[in-house]
């Protein structure tokens, strides 16, 4: 199977770095609309909104993910949309609903990230109780099977500890049902992917810190007789030469907001505590990780366009299947890496097919 790309819709204000550099980055429907048309030329397959309800490193402007995505869908053609949602702050039933209905207005191109929540000032902002962290996953557990209850029956009843249904109907169901992604890093979120979701998140990485997760995750899949797919996310900068890459690294790191990531460093690791491993998927980021709040630094992403094609490569011979972008400049950046980086990973794939065929 040929890698996919996705890219992180930046639905939120201040880009994808906690940093004050000068980015050439906007959060509003039109930038995004923008940016998707960008994309779906530039060989991206697809998009994932951000799910925030209150700024916890800087962002303080955020647009809702499904709505956006709805809206976005209706201006695109290829593009699939993963609306991020949050588990206590949604039913799942609403949710079932909203993202059919983004199916049949972007004619099968929904899709659904469950995140299942590190940052407890939403929820107690919103008046909603903060639960444990292996009750979070339990939660979204079921909130998934929910989901899939209302798109594959005629009537879905469900009795769980967090949700019921009593042969709740839900029409249209989607034309084509929507995969389900989700990410975590502790044990109770691997364990959950391997039994109910189709697509596993990982923050960035080292190649050898990827390979342990995937060797994990897919094999609880397998003994759950399933399949699952895993992405890889990455901050991407490509540039004429290694150096100058590089130097933007430095640039976005020294022009770094020490506050925001601070606050940021001290709400992942309350959540990352509140785990039964007592760490979360932030555990082993210095600062200048934690200026890419998902690690996205980490995944070394970063150099000319052989360089990044060639990491890309080595990262899928481990069992990547999909690459999870992030820029700085969105629109320059996201058509250099369609014009430069893309085709050479197509290239460099059909080379490696060739040779196993032979």
């Amino acid at each position: 199977m040929t890698l996919k790309f996705a890219y992180w819709v930046p639905n939120v204000s201040g880009g994808l770095v906690i940093s004050k550099i000068p980015q050439k980055t906007g959060w509003s429907f039109d930038d995004n609309a923008r940016y998707a048309q960008i994309a779906e030329e530039a060989g991206f397959e697809f998009a994932l909104l951000q799910t925030r309800f209150i700024a916890s490193y800087g962002a303080d402007n955020q647009l809702e993910a499904i709505s956006l995505a709805s809206a976005l869908a209706a201006v695109t053609s290829k593009i699939k949309w993963i609306a991020a949602v949050l588990p206590g702050l949604w039913h799942p039933g609403t949710v079932a609903k909203m993202i059919s209905t983004i199916d049949h207005i972007s004619n099968g191109r929904a899709a659904v990230n469950i995140v299942s929540g590190w940052f407890k000032g939403e929820f107690h902002g919103y008046g909603e109780p903060w639960l444990d962290h292996d009750e979070r996953y339990r939660r979204s557990e079921e909130f998934i099977r929910v989901l899939q209850e209302l798109w594959s029956q005629d009537e879905a009843s469900f009795r769980g500890d967090f949700y019921r249904l009593n042969s709740a109907p839900l029409k249209p169901k989607p034309s084509v049902t929507p995969p389900v992604f989700q990410g975590g890093n502790s044990s109770a979120a691997r364990k959950m992917a391997s039994r109910v979701s189709d697509w596993y998140f990982m923050n960035g990485n080292t190649i050898d810190g990827f390979k342990a997760q995937i060797d994990e995750v897919k094999a609880d899949a397998a003994a759950n007789n399933r399949e699952l797919r895993v992405g890889a996310n990455a901050f991407v900068i490509v540039r004429d030469t290694e150096e100058e890459a590089r130097q933007v690294l430095r640039d976005i790191i020294a022009y770094s907001d020490p506050e925001a990531v601070e606050g940021f460093r001290s709400q992942v690791q309350f959540a990352g505590k509140a785990s039964p491993e007592k760490e979360g998927m932030w555990a082993n980021s210095d600062y200048n990780d934690l200026v890419q709040y998902n690690d996205g630094f980490k995944t070394g992403l970063i150099g000319t366009a052989e360089q990044v094609a060639d990491k890309i490569i080595a990262l899928k011979a481990i069992g990547v299947d999909l690459i999870l972008t992030a820029f700085l400049h969105y629109d320059e950046d996201i058509q250099a890496f369609g014009e430069k980086v893309i085709p050479l990973v197509r290239e460099k794939e059909a080379a490696l097919l060739s040779v196993a065929s032979q």
